[in-house]
């Protein structure tokens, strides 16, 4: 077992909570932490992005009378260039989150809206492979399909891997943060909030 897991147990339920993450953090940080980096998370999900673009690329080509190792090589220069994109937003994601030290953000409640962008960024971007259209739609496609990686990286994961390698080496994870956890407020915490607010506004204005 890694060491920082075995020092999960040293913080109270919501911080260790925070600090496992999603299924799919969870996922990436069952490896080590060299591995479970940032920047190979998002190399990771340029390989994904690109083995979903494959087929599209090869229908437009064939549609096309391409040669065949043509298309492969479009396919490949494509690849690269968005597998570098992916690799660069998770290094500077990793920068950041070193320089702001924030916690991360639990995406639960978010995911519903986070996670359908990438197959709608992969039909809009199919279909401006295969049709005639705009070049502006298909930047859009690709804007859609490409940025909720680094999106996810950005908010939720490289801020907790930051935090786990800081564990891992022993040193406090909470050093120089303003806060260290991003609470969830229920429905019944935020109407119990809002009806002291209104009861103190009474009060108030009797006086």
């Amino acid at each position: 077992m890694s060491k920082w897991r075995e020092r999960l147990n040293e913080y109270d339920d919501e911080h260790r909570h925070m600090l496992e993450g999603g299924s799919i953090s969870q996922l990436f940080l069952s490896y080590s932490l060299s591995f479970s980096n940032p920047v190979f998370v998002g190399i990771v999900y340029g390989i994904m992005i690109n083995m979903t673009l494959l087929l599209p690329i090869f229908y437009e080509g064939n549609s096309n009378s391409e040669d065949p190792m043509e298309i492969l090589q479009k396919w490949i220069n494509q690849s690269v260039i968005i597998l570098l994109l992916c690799a660069f937003l998770g290094a500077i994601s990793t920068i950041i989150s070193s320089l702001i030290r924030r916690p991360p953000i639990r995406l639960e409640k978010r995911r519903r809206y986070l996670y359908p962008l990438p197959f709608i960024g992969f039909l809009i971007t199919t279909i401006t492979i295969i049709f005639s259209t705009p070049e502006e739609l298909k930047i859009l496609g690709y804007f859609i399909l490409i940025a909720p990686g680094p999106l996810y990286i950005q908010i939720s994961y490289a801020p907790r891997w930051r935090m786990i390698e800081r564990i891992d080496r022993d040193l406090d994870p909470f050093e120089g943060m303003k806060k260290t956890i991003y609470r969830e407020i229920n429905n019944d915490e935020l109407s119990e909030q809002n009806f002291n607010e209104l009861e103190n506004v009474i009060e108030e204005l009797d006086s």
